[in-house]
């Protein structure tokens, strides 16, 4: 547990998002292991269908995973009041809804998975691939949900460390088995989503026993967990726009997914494969994003708002350098990236074009990120929402469609930048606002004085 509220306040958050930014690039190279082995072992079909299953998974996850930030940040603002009781009670009510809310996911993902591919024009070379992975990737969702429940709690309390270590020995885990079970027994995209499904619920049950053996606080017994109505409504309040947005955003992605559908195979296979490099490089945006609304979240429930401004500035310098690095390296790389995951020179070639206009614009996506994490710290999600809704359905997808219609592929990939760049000039103008400053659960003050 790190105390974000005295000290050096660039330093503190660098040190919190680094193990974090780390822990999350080996969290993505599972997605990226699944599309290096099949793409390599089994075709750009497979690759296709890997890419396409992607998506899904985001649009079934994301509301769940968007309603239990709001736990995050109220574990952040009482841990910053030193409040440790309603600490434990949150952790234990958001272990609880996630719990059901995996179940309920995976009957409900493996029963609308064909129709949802249709329904996105899937081609039908790619269909059955897609919806075996899919399906067998779903039959793991308790433990992606109760990992990243525990790393939730533990970034919460301003531990970014020990999921790091977790995610490493699982993504290994994954690799090796991954290879095993696609090139060597030759099981196709099935054995890639079986790697993945046991790799996580290792991560999951390591984490089990070490949050068992630390501090009473964060210990996780199934007996022992209390689900507190109150706390889960405030929990919702604050982290219900932040699931609808994950859930409208995932339902936006898979209607650009239809866009690219349309343009065949090796369309999907280059999307897929540029979009596995696209996240990636988008990494250090989010996590800076992350361990800034932990900072504010902290320094707002220890009543010290001047602090909020200092961490902004020092996470906007440091995630700004590191966007215009990542951009310099993507262009440069790009067709080596590409050749990492297939040798189809047409699938090369599209996703070469896709990475030289997108990663121009990493700056934008930044600076983006970084200043909605203060509102969401702030425990204000909803104007982020409709920014961020905005910027996708009444910027992105219509111009998907016009300029996919004029430029063909190379339209979708020029939609991405431009939406990026009205959703950075209305987040900037809401923070300026101010009004996020109003939105916080608790304050240090209220707690000693009560």
């Amino acid at each position: 547990m790190k105390n974000l509220t005295e000290g050096n306040s660039g330093k503190l958050i660098l040190q919190f998002a680094v193990p974090m930014l780390i822990g999350n690039v080996f969290q993505q190279m599972y997605n990226i292991i699944d599309s290096i082995v099949v793409g390599r072992y089994v075709g750009k079909e497979a690759l296709a269908a890997v890419g396409a299953s992607f998506p899904l998974i985001f649009m079934l996850v994301s509301f769940v995973i968007g309603i239990s930030m709001g736990s995050t940040i109220m574990i952040a603002q009482y841990f910053g009041a030193k409040d440790l009781r309603n600490v434990k009670r949150t952790m234990d009510t958001m272990y609880v809804f996630l719990f059901f809310a995996s179940i309920a996911l995976t009957v409900l993902g493996i029963l609308l998975s064909t129709p949802i591919f249709r329904l996105i024009n899937l081609p039908d070379d790619v269909m059955p691939q897609a919806v075996t992975y899919f399906n067998i990737y779903l039959t793991g969702m308790v433990f992606f949900f109760g990992f990243n429940g525990i790393s939730a709690v533990l970034r919460g309390l301003g531990d970014s460390k020990t999921p790091l270590y977790f995610l490493i020995i699982s993504t290994i885990m994954n690799g090796i088995l991954a290879v095993l079970f696609v090139g060597v027994f030759k099981w196709g995209v099935a054995g890639s989503a079986w790697a993945t499904v046991i790799a996580q619920a290792g991560a999951f049950i390591t984490g089990i026993i070490y949050l068992n053996r630390t501090h009473e606080i964060v210990q996780l017994k199934s007996w022992r967990l209390e689900f507190d109505r109150k706390l889960f409504k405030t929990s919702l309040k604050i982290g219900l726009p932040q699931g609808l947005q994950q859930t409208f955003v995932s339902i936006g992605m898979l209607a650009v997914i239809r866009f690219v559908n349309g343009f065949g195979t090796n369309a999907i296979a280059a999307y897929s494969v540029a979009g596995r490099i696209d996240s990636l490089a988008g990494m250090p945006a989010m996590n800076f994003a992350v361990a800034l609304s932990t900072f504010v979240g902290q320094n707002l429930g220890a009543n010290k708002p001047e602090r909020v401004k200092q961490g902004l500035n020092a996470t906007l310098n440091m995630s700004a350098a590191l966007a215009l690095a990542t951009s310099i390296v993507v262009i440069l790389l790009r067709k080596p990236l590409m050749l990492i995951f297939t040798s189809d020179q047409a699938v090369v070639e599209l996703g070469a074009q896709y990475l030289i206009i997108v990663a121009s614009a990493y700056l934008l996506f930044s600076t983006m990120f970084v200043v909605g994490g203060v509102m969401r710290g702030a425990g204000d999600t909803l104007i982020p929402m409709f920014i961020s809704l905005l910027s996708l359905w009444l910027v992105r997808i219509p111009f998907t469609w016009f300029l996919s219609h004029k430029m063909g592929v190379t339209g979708i990939w020029w939609a991405i930048p431009i939406s990026w760049a009205i959703g950075v000039t209305l987040s900037y103008l809401y923070y300026l606002k101010g009004n996020w400053r109003k939105k916080t659960v608790v304050r240090y003050s209220e707690i000693n004085e009560s």
